[in-house]
């Protein structure tokens, strides 16, 4: 393993990770805000129990998502220093304000924590809705920054110096709303789906049933939200990718000659030397339609792209293919959910019901890993669109790979201490939340 290969394994590696801690860091709040203010509305204790039980779940997520986080800010110095010498006056505005949000979050998270029966249930409340608003303000705030890579704005860039910088305008490029909605969307749909997973599979063990159900509802409420939502917002963030990144959007379909009427892909084996997708669906002029809102309008290919700027397409496709398949298997699943709601009918009891709900656990994240690759992959070969190569801004010091295996054992190990934990915390619940006095 060659450095520059080393150096993006960790950083993707360290993405990976973080992206999951992150997105729950982001949600778990909010759950535990609703559940709390059920609790203050209608003095049910199974709402407080299920607020407690949450709360320790948000706490053990907040300081995964610290430790992560932290590396990853130190990854982006030690393996990318060309890149934050030139990047970081421009957009380092978002990530600034992302430290005042955490640390907001972090007074807030123990406020709440160590808040029960000291603080007002009202002011109480608002401090666990404080740490849901500021998770996703983190959200949004990072996500902006990442935006700014793909659709660089806020500067000039005048004989490799780059001048007049705006880090305002950088921080609200043509990007930044488009990723961040998706990116929001998906985080409250990938972790709507898991808690509403695991307390599903819960139920169908008949354990403890009036406290997961309670659970159950709170969670796919806003999951299958997310889920019915997210299709247009990705349908958002591609006619944006077309616009700004052609490359990206030609590799995300494997579409490699432009033409009129021009075909969407579904499925399929990408041929780069032969250019063309073995297996494959097409459609034609369903591509043409999404970008341009025209059936016969053509969408630039990888031919209108020097190879030297390609992304990788196969990589790039397949995880485009498997976000948009799960995406529209959850939305689907979301429809049939808010249908048989509306309809009145008690599924919780069917087997068949919540054995969907356990099947479709991790779903949501497999998702959220395989549209992260597409953010990432697909603008390579660039770490500033058009502006930097990823192979001008790698350290020039050796010796990368041993901090690849380094960081790779210290995340796998921080994934085991929260698995061990948040398993511990469910086989917990019968002797420490499902009662009438859970303490905090």
């Amino acid at each position: 393993m060659d450095d520059f290969l080393a150096a993006r394994s960790q950083m993707a590696l360290s993405l990976g990770f973080h992206i999951i801690y992150s997105c729950i860091g982001m949600v778990m709040p909010v759950f535990m805000a609703i559940s709390h203010f059920k609790w203050i509305k209608t003095q049910d204790p199974v709402y407080k129990n299920i607020t407690v039980a949450w709360s320790k779940g948000v706490a053990i997520f907040f300081a995964t998502g610290a430790v992560s986080g932290t590396m990853l800010s130190f990854e982006l110095g030690l393996l990318w220093p060309g890149f934050m010498r030139h990047a970081g006056p421009i957009f380092g505005m978002p990530f600034s304000l992302e430290g005042v949000a955490f640390f907001i979050e972090a007074i807030a998270l123990g406020l709440f924590l160590y808040g029960w029966n000291r603080l007002n249930n009202w002011v109480h409340w608002t401090a666990g809705i404080i740490v849901g608003v500021s998770g996703v303000a983190s959200g949004i705030l990072v996500v902006a920054a990442n935006s700014w890579m793909n659709s660089p704005s806020g500067f000039d860039f005048v004989n490799g110096q780059y001048i007049n910088i705006d880090p305002v305008k950088a921080m609200f490029n043509k990007a930044w709303f488009s990723e961040s909605l998706h990116m929001i969307i998906a985080a409250f749909s990938a972790t709507g789906f898991a808690v509403a997973g695991i307390h599903a599979l819960m139920i169908y063990r008949k354990k403890n049933i009036a406290f997961h159900t309670k659970a159950f509802k709170i969670a796919i409420i806003f999951g299958a939200a997310a889920a019915i939502l997210q299709p247009f917002s990705g349908d958002l963030s591609a006619k944006n990718a077309a616009k700004r990144q052609p490359a990206k959007l030609a590799a995300m379909e494997a579409y490699f000659h432009t033409q009129e009427y021009a075909p969407l892909v579904i499925g399929g084996i990408p041929d780069t030397a032969a250019k063309k997708v073995n297996y494959g669906i097409e459609i034609p002029g369903l591509l043409s339609f999404l970008v341009h809102d025209n059936f016969k309008t053509p969408v630039n290919g990888l031919d209108k792209i020097p190879v030297k700027n390609q992304p990788p397409v196969a990589v790039t496709h397949y995880a485009f293919q498997i976000m948009v398949g799960i995406g529209v298997l959850m939305m689907l699943i979301g429809i049939i959910y808010f249908y048989e709601l509306w309809k009145k009918k008690d599924l919780i009891s069917k087997p068949w019901f919540l054995k969907t709900f356990i099947w479709a656990t991790p779903l949501g994240f497999i998702a959220l890993e395989a549209g992260w690759t597409v953010t990432e992959v697909g603008r390579q070969p660039w770490i500033i669109q058009g502006v930097m190569r990823t192979s001008e801004a790698v350290t020039p010091m050796p010796g990368i790979q041993y901090s690849f295996y380094l960081f790779s054992f210290i995340y796998f190990t921080l994934s085991v201490a929260v698995i061990f934990l948040l398993k511990r915390q469910i086989q917990m619940v019968p002797e420490l939340y499902d009662r009438k006095t859970a303490q905090p």
